[in-house]
Order: C-alpha cells, then structure tokens, then sequence
C-alpha cells in the first residue's frame, strides 16, 4: 500500500494554546499561517493544519516518535504538569507508559489531552 496520510486538518478552540502544546510539549515545528490554519509541522511528511473552528474535543491522535523524542515529549508533559496516563481510557492516572498495539504493532504509550480536549497518545516502539 502507498498511500499516506499528509496532512489532518484539526479543529481547535484555542490556536495559540494549540500551538504551544503541540510545538513547546510535543516538540513540533509551527510553518505559521496558510489562509484560515496554523500550519504545524509533525514530520517531513505530515503537517496538522489547525483550525480556529471550535470543537468539542475527541479527536484521537496517535504520534510515533523515535524513542529519544518520545522520552523528551514525555518529560515536557511531565515538567508542564499535564494529567497523562498509560492507557486511552485512564488519561489523568499519572501512570506510563503503559502497553499499547499500534500500526506496526506493540509498543509503550501515554495519553494526554491537548488544549481541546483531543486525545493525544504519544508512543514508540522497540526498534
């Protein structure tokens, strides 16, 4: 298969809270403003592009990091005081990373809520 995702566009009710959790917490770069989104860059081939359009949360977003960055991302949630937990349904539990399968199968997980109220799970595998 050959396809891949490229870009997601996310509604959000905050966009400079946004954008500080996805570019200071998660470690994401912000390309600034194309039209009505702010554009963050999450890998050379992906981009959220977040909409000022409002919303009520719940959005699941799983981000793959390389172990390093995984374990710098989770610092800064800690050092931020951000409620994580180590599964999809305990966010808040201050446990983590927890065991989690993903597109390419098992690997260690935390999940925390950004601004909105989307539900971010932060994870790496074993490689």
């Amino acid at each position: 298969m050959a396809a891949r995702l490229d870009h997601l566009i996310l509604a959000v009710n905050d966009v400079p809270a946004s954008v500080a959790f996805y570019v200071d917490v998660l470690g994401f770069r912000c390309e600034g403003e194309r039209g009505p989104f702010t554009v963050v860059r999450v890998a050379d081939d992906l981009t959220l592009q977040l909409a000022p359009w409002g919303t009520d949360g719940g959005v699941h977003l799983a981000f793959a990091l390389p172990r390093a960055e995984f374990d710098a991302a989770f610092a800064r949630v800690r050092d931020a005081a951000i409620p994580f937990g180590d599964s999809f349904h305990d966010v808040g539990n201050g446990r983590g990373p927890g065991d989690e399968d993903g597109a390419r199968g098992p690997g260690k997980a935390v999940y925390v809520f950004d601004p909105s109220k989307h539900l971010i799970e932060l994870r790496h595998y074993d490689e």
